[in-house]
């Protein structure tokens, strides 16, 4: 079993920055590939990043492209989102997910563990 907690979403101004972290304890960390994905109210669930195994593949959706940087620290079993230049569209829960495979995947259904979420507000 794999558990992931998310941490440091919050409330910024459009053009700003924030830094979420998921920290996962359970099941190797390395041996299973990552993403974040995001929600907002009366929406889907849509993919944001997602980065493999080691950490030297990475994949992003065209909204967050140049924006986003997803990276992770095997060391710490820890996974983060770098956020820059935030729109207030960007506003939604962001959900740290994993699944037991080496490589990315943008499909919700792809992944085995979820985290409870962290609100991210970006204000006009």
């Amino acid at each position: 079993q794999v558990q992931l907690v998310e941490s440091g979403g919050g409330l910024v101004q459009a053009g700003g920055s924030l830094r979420v972290s998921c920290a996962a304890s359970g099941r190797t960390f390395s041996s299973m590939s990552m993403a974040w994905f995001r929600q907002a109210p009366g929406k889907e669930r849509d993919f944001v990043a997602a980065i493999n195994w080691s950490g030297g593949r990475t994949s992003y959706a065209d909204s967050v492209k140049g924006r986003f940087t997803i990276s992770r620290d095997n060391a710490k079993n820890t996974m983060y989102l770098q956020m820059n230049s935030l729109k207030p569209e960007d506003t939604a829960v962001y959900y740290c997910a994993a699944r037991r495979y080496l490589t990315v995947a943008a499909h919700p259904d792809e992944y085995n563990y979820w985290g409870q979420g962290t609100q991210v507000t970006v204000s006009s």
